[in-house]
């Protein structure tokens, strides 16, 4: 059995690359991906390592497909997990609500009994105002595909090795 899910929701499959990508470097022996279109409460429970993708829409919201996931979400059984979040956004067009979308799941996870991992600095982002910044940090992976696509694989790749020495 893999030990990480990777649940994704993503309309126009920047979110499930994404996905794709990190099972690659995470290895793809030990991971399953699973689009939150069709996820159930019992896929994420199965795992002791989770890793949530989303994207955020318009100023603010979170992809529909994860909007729909999150009653999944908040009703899971989550303890003794450790979880990490990744965002995709655009930090020119969206200053003011740049990766919001990984700030709402964050919020709704933080007072969970689980173990929320893969907090990145916020040096070379350049936005006004995130939900998914906490103390200096962002809460997880943000990647901007619109406006720093070059920088995205290797944001992946160094994410990826900082989440696999984190995990269980």
């Amino acid at each position: 059995m893999q030990n990480i899910g990777i649940f994704y929701g993503s309309s126009t499959g920047n979110t499930e690359a994404v996905a794709k990508q990190l099972q690659k470097e995470l290895g793809e022996d030990k991971v399953e991906t699973f689009d939150v279109a069709e996820a159930k409460l019992a896929d994420l429970e199965n795992f002791s390592n989770i890793i949530l993708g989303t994207s955020t829409w318009g100023i603010g919201d979170l992809q529909d497909d994860f909007e729909d996931f999150l009653s999944e979400l908040s009703n899971a059984n989550l303890s003794g997990k450790k979880l990490a979040i990744y965002g995709l956004g655009d930090q020119y067009s969206y200053s003011d609500s740049f990766v919001d979308g990984m700030g709402e799941i964050y919020e709704l996870l933080k007072d969970k009994s689980c173990e929320l991992i893969g907090e990145i600095p916020t040096e070379g982002y350049e936005y006004d105002s995130s939900r998914a910044e906490k103390e200096g940090q962002l809460v997880g992976l943000a990647l901007d595909a619109d406006n720093q696509d070059e920088l995205t694989a290797s944001r992946l790749k160094s994410w990826a090795e900082q989440i696999r020495n984190q995990f269980n």
